[in-house]
């Protein structure tokens, strides 16, 4: 049985579709730190069908309803990228915690924006990039810190699977959807190129930056063939390491996402997994001290869980905040518009020079 803590964050999740419903519901739920307190969704049969499994304590059709609950104390923002900043401008409004889905935003200029939301106010805010909780992931970056010295080179990649979703639908719940689902105009999924670069380019990015720091200047080169989308990635670190960045969406083969680091007292390998399999990406970390691998085992590793539960602990204790921040957010949104625009330009970008969209 789960056990749970004597004070716990009372969140509000906003969307029900298919990312509340595969992993924030659950994950909430299951937090030691945390309860389910509301659900709210334009939908009525979505809302209706969704409380019926996870039962809050409060159901909304209106954000700003569930914004004034005075039981509600964060939310959880997982709904289309397009409405991320606004939705978050108006929960950090009313005063509440929020934990938004990556990416921040599908500007930069609207990202850019949130800082004077936050200027004034003590409220936590934090992106949805789960990575960071997987313990090999963590246990990468603290080795990096501690032990490894000064880095050198950062290799990353992230392959998607033209089987992803045969893998994927065996994992997740069994999709429950409405036809009164809002959604942003237009059809954001037809533009793969751009779509891919938000969706997974926000993963991969996140990673490098987690890892290896700031992301200074790009290099990109693009192709595209058979409805495929390859993105290989020349990155300047602001330490002076370099690194590169392979994307490609989707390959003929197994889904694939790891990094290779390499520094002055040892060497990082690493190799994740689909995270709906809420296992620990495997990683071993070689140090020249005790010229030995060093290889942690996770025993805990659901990820959409773990952040809330970082989420919560800030909250409740002032814990160090340990998942993306705004500032992390922002610089993503810069790495992404500036692959697009080297990618254009046939040229180096540097991301403080950068803006618009990807």
């Amino acid at each position: 049985m789960i056990q749970k803590e004597t004070h716990l964050l009372r969140i509000g999740i906003l969307g029900a579709g298919p990312i509340s419903q595969a992993a924030h519901f659950d994950a909430t739920r299951k937090a030691r730190n945390a309860e389910l307190m509301a659900i709210c969704d334009a939908a009525p049969d979505l809302l209706e069908r969704m409380a019926a499994i996870h039962q809050p304590q409060a159901i909304y059709t209106d954000f700003a309803a569930m914004l004034a609950d005075p039981r509600v104390d964060a939310v959880i923002i997982g709904v289309a990228d397009q409405f991320h900043v606004p939705l978050t401008r108006q929960a950090l409004a009313a005063g509440k915690h929020v934990l938004v889905e990556k990416p921040l935003g599908v500007t930069v200029e609207e990202c850019e924006a949130l800082r004077d939301d936050l200027a004034n106010q003590k409220l936590i805010f934090q992106i949805g990039n789960n990575k960071r909780f997987d313990p090999g992931f963590a246990f990468a970056r603290r080795f990096i810190q501690e032990q490894m010295g000064q880095m050198m080179a950062l290799k990353a990649w992230y392959y998607d699977s033209v089987y992803r979703y045969t893998m994927t639908d065996n994992l997740q719940p069994q999709p429950i959807t409405s036809a009164n689902a809002r959604k942003p105009a237009g059809n954001p999924k037809a533009d793969k190129q751009r779509y891919f670069m938000l969706t997974h380019g926000s993963h991969l990015v996140d990673t490098a930056r987690f890892l290896a720091g700031e992301i200074v200047q790009v290099r990109a080169r693009f192709l595209t063939r058979f409805d495929a989308y390859c993105w290989f990635v020349a990155v300047d670190f602001a330490d002076g390491s370099v690194g590169h960045l392979d994307l490609i969406i989707p390959i003929r083969g197994d889904f694939a996402e790891g990094f290779q680091i390499f520094g002055e007292h040892g060497s990082v390998t690493g190799r994740a997994y689909l995270p709906w399999y809420h296992k620990a990406s495997e990683v071993e970390c070689f140090s020249t001290v005790d010229r030995q691998y060093h290889r942690l085992l996770g025993e805990d590793s659901y990820t959409y869980k773990l952040q809330i539960e970082g989420f919560a602990d800030t909250i409740l204790h002032d814990a160090p905040q340990q998942g993306a921040t705004l500032n992390d957010g922002i610089a993503a949104m810069r790495a992404m518009v500036a692959i697009a625009r080297s990618v254009e330009k046939g040229t180096a970008v540097r991301l403080a020079e950068v803006s618009g969209s990807v």
